[in-house]
């Protein structure tokens, strides 16, 4: 049962003004996710950790981010997306005070940990938007959000590379702070309240069951490059991850008040993008990987490579980064009209041809980034259409949960893109100890094939015609 309070619900203020208070939070979000991994190598020697040590800078991240996201989801539709979004992003700032401030590797990993308690922001502001924004701008402002992590994930990594060989490793925290900060108060000062709320309890029982499943499922994606991917040890934690998943789903089918509705999740147009955000993502992912890897080889000893540094390498990615910003409100137009099916479909195809291209192509800067901006408009064209296709296939007191779900599905998507780019890359070196060629262009190769099964699974979307508008409880 949805309760609303249309009579004593908060005038909403103009579009743009919430538009813009959450973008600052959704993109220090996405900042802190990507611009840490130019620094590991400087972490490493100064808190003179071990290779594993530092790794679980970054799983610690995703592992808190993923399980935290459904369920301030969740928590949002049930209490207030508003309050929940405020808590979501002090906590955030809360984690990038310690870092900033950290000087051991336990106190890091605490601290990242933290700001993965910011992940309900994704799911909370999709929900904001659609509470307050007028009906025929719901889906321009989702995609527009939607293409920040896209677009954050591009300039993360210039972004750390410059304050890690400027100032040092730990403005990438106080910038985190100073954003996460700006964004709750002003979240806290002017996003009204949505009246909208899905009355109900807190499902403990599934929390927990949730927590364990993707705790284990991840970090064994996660490590399975250090570990091996044949190990009883990645093996058992992916294996048994995936049974305590699937428990869970049946655990929540038999709940009053379920975490995550299980009838919402099965409806086909929410697992086929789901299924076809997973892919995608695998592939966009992986080239933030490998394309800084090519750049910052030596030019001399192997063959391929560019000689860069860690920041000449993350501006190869900055041009196509920016190029996002100009397909999302193009993808949010066509949404309001013709639904976002089409973009998705399209952007995948384009995302195809462009992890072809760089498969063959990526012996020059020039052809980098002319490769990876053909990308970017692909990958752009696709996160900004892949959230309002999970909002308009649900009711709007299920759509906390709901993207929420969405993100954990695209952040396992980046974590296996990424492992398998580097185990690939791993397993092809030349005499000399440096990565061959060949790797890099079977990666790639795969990159491009994953993309295109997400193509095909977006076929499996029920295809709508002209959108049906949004309505809002009380209207």
């Amino acid at each position: 049962m949805v309760v609303t309070a249309p009579q004593e619900a908060p005038v909403r203020q103009a579009p743009g003004r919430t538009l813009l208070i959450l973008g600052i939070g959704a993109l220090a979000f996405v900042l802190a996710q990507t611009s840490v991994i130019p620094a590991l190598g400087h972490m490493q020697q100064e808190l003179g950790a071990s290779t594993e040590g530092i790794a679980w800078m970054v799983t610690a991240y995703l592992l808190v981010a993923s399980i935290a996201t459904p369920i301030f989801g969740r928590l949002g539709d049930m209490f207030g997306k508003e309050r929940f979004l405020a808590l979501s992003l002090a906590l955030f700032a809360l984690g990038s005070l310690v870092g900033a401030l950290a000087d051991s590797l336990g106190l890091m990993i605490v601290a990242r940990g933290m700001q993965g308690l910011g992940g309900g922001i994704f799911p909370l502001a999709f929900g904001i938007i659609r509470d307050e924004f007028p009906a025929e701008r719901v889906p321009t402002g989702i995609a527009l959000l939607g293409a920040i992590a896209a677009i954050g994930s591009g300039i993360g990594l210039p972004l750390g590379g410059v304050l890690t060989d400027g100032p040092g490793y730990h403005w990438i925290f106080w910038l985190g702070l100073a954003m996460g900060a700006l964004a709750t108060v002003t979240t806290h000062k002017f996003v009204p309240e949505s009246p909208v709320r899905t009355p109900g309890r807190v499902d403990l029982p599934g929390a927990l069951i949730l927590g364990a499943g993707l705790a284990a499922l991840l970090i064994g994606i996660s490590r399975g490059g250090d570990w091996g991917w044949g190990s009883a040890r990645t093996l058992g934690l992916i294996i048994g991850g995936l049974v305590v998943l699937v428990l869970f789903m049946a655990f929540e089918r038999g709940r009053e008040e379920p975490l995550i509705n299980m009838k919402t999740f099965s409806r086909r147009p929410v697992w086929t993008t789901n299924l076809s955000t997973l892919m995608v993502g695998a592939g966009m992912f992986g080239t933030f990987v490998l394309v800084p890897q090519i750049a910052q080889l030596p030019e001399q000893g192997g063959d391929v490579g560019l000689g860069m540094s860690a920041t000449q390498a993350g501006l190869l990615l900055m041009p196509g980064s920016l190029l996002m910003l100009v397909v999302a409100p193009i993808v949010g137009r066509i949404g309001e009209t013709r639904g976002s099916k089409l973009p998705f479909f399209v952007g995948c195809l384009v995302t195809v041809g462009a992890l072809a291209g760089l498969a063959f192509h990526h012996d020059s800067a020039g052809a980098i980034i002319f490769w990876c901006c053909v990308m970017s408009l692909g990958v752009g064209a696709a996160f900004a259409a892949i959230p309002n296709l999970i909002v308009v296939a649900v009711d709007e007191h299920e759509t906390g949960e709901a993207t929420g779900t969405n993100t954990v599905v695209r952040n396992i998507g980046a974590a296996v893109g990424s492992q398998v780019a580097a185990t690939i890359v791993a397993e092809h070196v030349l005499v000399t100890g440096l990565p061959a060629d060949k790797g890099y262009k079977i990666a790639f190769l795969v990159g491009s094939a994953g993309a295109l099964a997400a193509a095909l699974s977006v076929l499996l979307i029920p295809g709508r015609g002209r959108r049906e508008p949004f309505v809002r409880a009380g209207e």
